[in-house]
């Protein structure tokens, strides 16, 4: 048996490919897009790829089923459950093998039961391998977004993400009663999770790539609570907000995500079309902001960033510093089905007088009378923030600038210089003209001026 953990940093997800080493034949479960990752490593394993699968209809990246079964004639096995709502819009394609709870897939001498999982999702499943010609006991739990490390799948997302009302407290409930599904297998079990530390699809998730069962019923606080009222409150509380881009995936992997045929090449342009996004550091962009552009520079957090203020309905041209920048950024987009890219255009081909430094303060020089403006996560918030500050998400910022005054000095600030340029390009396109960046962030102001600061 082989088992290969494929883990993509910028989404913190982790999908799998097992194969049995007899025969040659190996399944992967919950790709991304870009086939040819999957093809590439089970060809240097000696494998050949006969099905693919996933553990549930994805809000955090578009799936890649569809685009490796189209690339190696696998078949693909999704799940047949939680009712006519959940039903995968391909399910009737004919290399489509629809599986209820209980059902087995093999490969080889490999096998996987089929547990229907329901919590963070209706129809969510999870994949229990055993190697039979080694042993009868079950070898690894692939959990998808069930089980975490330390943590276990939100049940929110539906409701806060897609606008499903009524569905988080029956999904925590749902969960609370999943939980109690894995108590008669073995502490020895392994578990690989579908996510790991910096995704949004829990609120605690842990570092490690794999754990064990039965380490998860003593360090995860989810198994540690026999209250299910007291389940619902804790897991529904403290979730960091779900990225705006969350409800378009869901659509999308329901209906079938369009198929690629592999990441296109960037062409370069002397044409702004669309969305104008600049890519390039925060430091480059601070010494020279092209007015007009929503700026995103590219780091481990760039695709949730792009989740958050990217439109999916306007082509997007890149502002990038080369053409192997603008193709990575383009793939990392396409990730999450920004497809649209048009083209890049070099700092050196703008025009020039459209260009302007960002304004920056320290945090020794912040004013009373002016309007703060801290852009980072609730749950930053909650930890600590400037006496008097307005706190809007970055995320969130398009849509209320109203409730911001045009006329004040308005400094605005995140963690520590990452997501404030973001949202200064959106208030500096909106007409903010006194604006200035504290680009060391929260972290410049602990150490500088903490007097400014109130804890929550």
């Amino acid at each position: 048996m082989i088992i290969r953990n494929l883990y993509d940093d910028k989404l913190a997800q982790a999908s799998y490919l097992i194969g049995c080493g007899a025969t040659g034949d190996a399944m992967v479960i919950d790709p991304t897009r870009g086939a040819d990752l999957y093809v590439k490593l089970a060809a240097s394993l000696g494998l050949k790829i006969i099905a693919v699968t996933e553990t549930h209809i994805h809000a955090d990246y578009l799936s890649g089923s569809r685009e490796l079964a189209a690339a190696t004639g696998a078949k693909i096995y999704l799940s047949d459950e939680g009712g006519s709502d959940w039903i995968y819009g391909y399910a009737n394609d004919p290399n489509v093998v629809l599986v209820r709870d209980k059902a087995r897939i093999s490969i080889g001498n490999i096998s996987f039961e089929v547990w229907h999982t329901p919590g963070h999702t209706p129809e969510h499943i999870s994949l229990l391998l055993t190697d039979h010609p080694v042993s009868s006991v079950p070898h690894s739990l692939f959990a998808g977004d069930c089980i975490f490390v330390g943590d276990v799948g939100r049940p929110d997302l539906l409701e806060r993400a897609a606008n499903i009302a009524g569905t988080m407290e029956l999904g925590a409930r749902t969960l609370f009663r999943t939980l109690s599904k894995f108590k008669d297998l073995p502490d020895l079990l392994l578990v690989w999770p579908g996510h790991g530390s910096g995704s949004a699809c829990g609120k605690s998730l842990g570092g490690s790539p794999v754990t064990t069962l039965g380490y998860e019923r003593q360090s995860n606080w989810a198994f540690k609570i026999s209250s299910e009222d007291k389940f619902v409150d804790e897991i529904l509380s403290g979730q960091p907000e779900p990225p705006l881009y969350f409800k378009e995936m869901k659509f999308r992997n329901r209906q079938g995500p369009e198929i690629l045929s592999g990441f296109p090449s960037i062409r370069p342009s002397k044409e702004l079309v669309g969305q104008v996004i600049d890519i390039r550091s925060a430091s480059q962009i601070r010494n020279g902001f092209y007015v007009g552009s929503t700026v995103v520079p590219y780091g481990k957090a760039f695709v949730s960033w792009c989740g958050w203020v990217v439109k999916y309905d306007s082509p997007v041209t890149l502002i990038a510093d080369s053409q192997v920048a603008a193709d990575v950024a383009a793939h990392d987009m396409a990730l999450i089905g920004l497809d649209h890219v048009v083209g890049w255009v070099a700092p050196s081909d703008l025009d020039q007088s459209l260009l302007e430094p960002f304004q920056t303060i320290h945090a020794t020089s912040i004013e009373p009378t002016a309007q703060v403006l801290d852009v980072r996560g609730t749950g930053e918030w909650n930890m600590s923030h400037v006496k008097g500050a307005i706190h809007i998400p970055y995320g969130y910022l398009r849509d209320r600038l109203a409730s911001l005054a045009k006329d004040k000095k308005t400094i605005v600030h995140c963690a520590s210089g990452g997501r404030s340029p973001i949202a200064y390009s959106i208030l500096r396109n909106a007409g903010f003209n006194d604006l200035w960046e504290l680009s060391g962030g929260m972290a410049e102001i602990e150490i500088e001026a903490p007097e400014v600061l109130q804890a929550t």
